[in-house]
């Protein structure tokens, strides 16, 4: 819900929830990618955690530079025995060492949106707001957190493609994480994690393009995102798909949920998909889908989720999410959702072994332009030329919250990038030189994004509505 302009280790059988139980260790296993799942080590790594963000949307703070604010939350953390929190928004010219170290000897792994509300991507202006400036900023989060083992994965985009019409925003997206991709690569950074997570668009867009485009079903557009992101050459395919999903509202199932038919539609997927937020409020919260998230029914596709959200925000509707209530820096009050939800927790044991994921699967194909799909062909803007700089030198000094912005510097892609164009080109160690450039095809013009399909402005009003739910959504 939250946007910028926008595990227990669990595992196999006994080991697994002796590792869920265990004293916590300061230093964590690193997390990989292998097929459709994440591992720690030898063994299946689920998320199980929560989006965190103290202060919403409306109020942008870096928990994780606030050591009294973050030692604060790990101790509830802790109590719900968690693995893994989101983070929507930090400042990257502040320190987080402290905060990191704390969650690392809790036993818990950060989840980090790259953007902020200045420094993103816009759904009205993509081409303008992708540029060197943008992707500066970006780069010099990822200089900050790839040293820490405790850093699971990076958001490329969040909630961008939040209707038909937005979906011409994906090419952006998805340069953007095949430029990060190649950032970590060029920098000798380990191997961390990129990809994008999705939203849940909600039923009045699906009925109105019913009426108006024929008979889309509401997944049509997020099985297509899906596929988008897993297609192409490995250096522009995402490591990982999250999506928000709130079709489980209590009392429910798997079936009535459909949760079944989404694991179904994702069982030949072939990079791990999770719940990058979960938790309907339309009734009293049982959290019964968490029995069932991490469930052999669940398991041979999906990697576990986290739940929205921390902290009571916003306005009446919005607080409704929260598990706890802050009480200034120094306390909270627990919500009775936050018992509910660490009752469910304790009792959800993942199944035995590996959880039957796909070690071999296939990259997705391509999608082709649809009613509910707006991008034209596979082809990505090439990397901003003045950007190729930070694979050598590096990216610098974040500008943090308080920074002039990158969405309106303009357009500074050259053209379509040649497949493979974020290959990358050496490995060495951390802040040693390398070089690049942007690999546009010749004589291709600026990138342009497709033209706009017009929406219904109702469906427009959802994606508002969903703002005052989730935070700044970017127009």
């Amino acid at each position: 819900m939250k946007t910028a302009a926008s595990l227990a280790v669990a595992i196999g059988a006994t080991t697994t929830i002796a590792t869920a139980l265990a004293p916590r260790q300061a230093t964590l296993p690193k997390v990989t990618v292998k097929g459709n799942a994440f591992f720690a080590g030898d063994e299946r790594f689920y998320i199980r955690g929560v989006d965190y963000q103290p202060g919403g949307s409306s109020d942008a703070a870096d928990p994780l530079s606030d050591t009294t604010v973050c030692k604060r939350d790990i101790a509830e953390f802790k109590k719900l025995n968690i693995n893994t929190v989101r983070v929507y928004t930090i400042d990257n010219s502040k320190n987080h060492d402290e905060c990191m170290k704390e969650l690392a000897a809790a036993g818990i792994y950060l989840a980090l949106d790259i953007n902020t509300p200045k420094y993103s991507i816009r759904r009205d202006k993509p081409d303008q707001s992708y540029n060197s400036v943008y992707l500066q900023n970006v780069f010099a989060t990822i200089d900050i957190f790839q040293k820490y083992d405790n850093t699971l994965l990076f958001y490329s985009g969040n909630e961008l493609i939040n209707d038909v019409p937005t979906s011409d925003t994906a090419p952006f997206v998805k340069a953007v994480t095949r430029d990060i991709k190649r950032y970590i690569g060029e920098r000798g950074y380990r191997k961390i994690p990129v990809g994008y997570s999705a939203a849940d668009i909600g039923m009045l867009c699906l009925a109105l393009y019913q009426l108006d485009l024929g008979s889309p079903t509401l997944d049509d557009n997020r099985i297509e995102a899906a596929q988008y992101f897993n297609c192409g050459t490995d250096d522009e395919r995402s490591d990982f798909f999250a999506f928000n999903d709130y079709s489980w509202c209590d009392p429910s199932t798997f079936e009535t949920s459909t949760w079944q038919e989404k694991v179904e539609a994702f069982s030949d997927y072939s990079i791990p998909i999770f719940l990058s937020e979960f938790g309907c409020v339309e009734s009293t919260r049982k959290f019964g889908e968490i029995s069932t998230l991490y469930s052999s029914k669940m398991t041979p596709v999906y990697s576990g989720g986290l739940v929205y959200e921390y902290t009571e925000e916003g306005d009446k509707d919005q607080q409704k999410y929260g598990l706890v209530q802050a009480k200034g820096k120094s306390s909270v009050t627990e919500k009775p959702d936050f018992n509910t939800l660490k009752t469910a927790l304790a009792a959800a044991k993942p199944p035995t072994g590996d959880g039957g994921y796909k070690e071999d699967g296939s990259p997705s194909e391509c999608p082709s332009r649809s009613k509910t799909w707006l991008v034209d062909n596979d082809g990505l803007p090439a990397m901003p030329p003045k950007a190729a700089k930070f694979f050598e030198n590096g990216a610098g000094k974040g500008v943090g919250l308080e920074g002039t912005g990158s969405q309106e510097v303009g357009a500074e892609s050259t053209g379509i990038a040649k497949p493979g164009s974020g290959a990358v080109t050496g490995t060495r160690s951390p802040g040693a030189s390398s070089t690049g450039d942007s690999d546009s095809e010749s004589g291709a013009g600026a990138f342009k994004a497709p033209g706009m399909f017009s929406a219904s402005l109702v469906c427009g009003l959802v994606a508002v509505v969903g703002s005052f739910l989730g935070g700044a959504v970017l127009l």
